[in-house]
């Protein structure tokens, strides 16, 4: 009977125990006074955003809770986790300074050939409505009306020759917006190396 009763008490005491302990944790926070605040209920909703502590019932402090980032520093954090997410593909791709002039080269002389071939379909466009214009001449010089198909050729041309300006430019501008591009994957891959052990 004693030994039954032993074991009902530390039973008891067993369930007991977290209850106890959980009673006397204390939030302290700050209200909006301005105000140290000791609450055993917990912390108010309005008041979490701003962080806490928790501390046991000798009043050392066992949890902080840090407050929430503000708008600014959430946007830091957003951009320190992007710059560390391309920091991470940069050195995927390069491992040397050589590497990044090697793609810079390839790239480059890549669009300098898109380049050479759009100016080459350009002077034959312009060679086409040449002698497309000095044919609507040799009609004009006998007298005749040029023909509408002629000066549908004619103005076709001027327009692709217009298409393949652009074309030009957009290449010079991809040229240009590439090799900045590797002079900044350059530098970044100087500093990241220059913190590596």
């Amino acid at each position: 009977m004693r030994q039954a009763l032993l074991i009902r008490c530390s039973l008891l005491f067993g369930l007991l125990l977290p209850v106890v302990a959980d009673a006397v944790e204390l939030y302290r926070y700050t209200d909006d006074k301005g105000t140290t605040v000791l609450s055993r209920q917990g912390v108010p909703p309005e008041h979490i955003a701003k962080g806490y502590e928790v501390l046991n019932d000798q009043g050392r402090v066992i949890r902080v809770v840090a407050p929430a980032p503000t708008g600014e520093e959430l946007q830091r954090l957003l951009d320190d986790k992007a710059r560390a997410g391309s920091d991470a593909q940069l050195l995927r791709l390069y491992s040397t300074p050589e590497d990044v002039e090697r793609a810079r080269e390839h790239k480059l002389a890549e669009l300098d050939g898109l380049i050479g071939v759009a100016r080459g379909n350009l002077q034959s466009v312009r060679t086409q409505q040449a002698n497309l214009q000095s044919q609507a001449a040799d009609y004009e010089r006998a007298g005749k009306t040029v023909p509408a198909h002629l000066l549908q050729q004619i103005d076709n041309q001027k327009a692709e020759q217009e298409r393949l300006k652009q074309g030009i430019e957009g290449y010079q501008a991809a040229r240009e917006q590439a090799n900045a591009g590797f002079d900044a994957d350059l530098a970044r891959l100087n500093v990241l190396r220059a913190r590596k052990p």
